[in-house]
């Protein structure tokens, strides 16, 4: 996978991501910062009754904050491939999602 270079602060969703997802040895670790810079780290949900993304676990997580939209998000792990919508309702359109490997390694960046 080729890294893509990202800003300072978008890097620094990388480091939440990736120590999210190695401490609960989780499937996928993501992170989110809202639109006031508060960041949301978080990993997926796998129980027999509850299943989430760690995508969508940041979202909720924001929401409960009370924060407002999105400025960015990541999402790294094995072949990951998040679903969008709950972040595109949130949000809104244009919100970037940087997508990569457990390690951390940036391959590619989608938008809502």
């Amino acid at each position: 996978m080729t890294s893509v270079e990202l800003d300072p602060e978008d890097n620094k969703l990388v480091v939440l991501a990736r120590a999210t997802r190695a401490r609960t040895g989780a499937a996928e670790g993501a992170a989110l910062r809202d639109l006031d810079g508060r960041t949301y780290a978080a990993a997926t949900v796998a129980l027999p009754s509850l299943e989430v993304s760690a995508l969508d676990v940041c979202i909720a997580m924001a929401i409960a904050s009370g924060a407002k939209g999105a400025e960015a998000a990541v999402v790294l792990g094995e072949g990951a491939d998040p679903s969008l919508a709950a972040l595109g309702d949130f949000a809104g359109a244009g919100v970037p999602v940087h997508i990569g490997t457990p390690a951390g390694a940036i391959g590619s960046t989608v938008s809502t």
